[in-house]
């Protein structure tokens, strides 16, 4: 439950808002009973009753998209609505469901929730007690809203660099392992469901630390850096490469067969015997490869291909082993 509010902003706010206009809203709901004021009493309830749908739809099924926008409707019109039955009063309301819109939902809807929100009231004209007070409150409207609008923008565009840092290899700018973690659960839960195949490639750079100590570690860099690109020339757009850690790399590939991916190794490792070079010779990797079984882990998965690769690198390196030929206790590793 935390994790999920921690790395889903939106999710956060729907709950936070959801929370919030619950402990605000109640107080006053049973007030307007207590004092006869049915109408504004089931208003109030109606309100609450609709944010928190909005809030278990979006715990319920992610979609956090569809349920921030019905929110920010509903928030809105709530306060519309108090406005117009309970008049000059229920005008507050309106002011934190202008901010909140920006965070619930995409600044274009935000804007003509917002917008129509601050025009019904206007048109109703019950809840202003003159015409300067309605044009009063039609420009705090808007500086309101400008404002959240601004710091929406802010906010999000500070959250995708965040991410970015967070997610991606500074050195090669491919994703790292936080991101490989992620998506190998992504692929095991596709695979349960649409039965689409996976295969997973750990690879390890042979000698490194050689080429580190020998030529310098800006050099290693570059080699590192010419590994990605020459990877990511020769793979498909919906194949991803991460960064496992220091010299590894993992290369996961959807809708692919035993077949296929022996091809598609065949290849790239016979790309890398032609491109990758550093200045005392050619670069060559070890690879460990494995294919999802059906209903297997993501953390198992990934095990079975680690000895796949520690198999390839024990015998003699610059080898492809498949971690199929691992479990059925075959040895030969496919030669460069």
């Amino acid at each position: 439950m935390f994790y999920r509010l921690k790395t889903d902003f939106r999710l956060s706010i729907i709950t936070l808002l959801a929370t919030s206009g619950l402990l605000g809203i109640t107080p006053f709901a049973v007030m307007r009973f207590l004092q006869g004021n049915i109408l504004a009493g089931v208003v109030d309830l109606i309100i609450m009753l609709f944010i928190t749908a909005c809030m278990v739809y979006a715990w319920a099924s992610g979609d956090t998209a569809r349920s921030g926008f019905f929110m920010a409707v509903v928030a809105c019109a709530g306060a519309v609505t108090a406005g117009a039955v309970v008049g000059e009063a229920g005008l507050f309301w309106l002011y934190p469901c202008l901010v909140t819109s920006f965070f619930l939902t995409e600044p274009r809807y935000a804007i003509f929730i917002n917008m129509a929100a601050v025009v019904a009231l206007m048109v109703h004209g019950v809840a202003f007690s003159s015409t300067v007070q309605m044009w009063s409150f039609a420009a705090t409207a808007v500086v309101v809203s400008c404002c959240a609008l601004a710091f929406a923008h802010r906010n999000e565009d500070q959250r995708e660099r965040l991410a970015h840092l967070a997610t991606i290899d500074p050195l090669t700018g491919v994703k790292n392992r936080r991101s490989m973690d992620e998506e190998l659960s992504v692929a095991t839960a596709s695979a349960a469901r649409t039965g689409i195949s996976y295969g997973l490639v750990l690879l390890d750079i042979d000698h490194f630390k050689k080429v580190n100590d020998a030529h310098g570690h800006s050099v290693g860099d570059e080699v590192l850096k010419d590994l990605v690109a020459l990877i990511g020339q020769n793979i498909r757009k919906s194949d991803q490469l991460f960064r496992f850690g220091g010299e590894e790399f993992v290369l996961l590939m959807s809708g692919v067969d035993q077949a296929g991916l022996r091809a598609v190794m065949h290849n790239l490792q016979q790309i890398m015997h032609k491109f990758l070079k550093h200045p005392g010779g050619k670069v060559t990797a070890s690879f460990g490869v494995a294919l999802l079984k059906n209903g297997e882990a993501p953390e198992d998965w990934l095990v079975r291909a680690d000895e796949a690769l520690y198999k390839a690198k024990s015998s003699g390196r610059d080898q492809i082993v498949y971690a199929e030929e691992v479990d059925s206790g075959e040895t030969a590793a496919e030669p460069a």
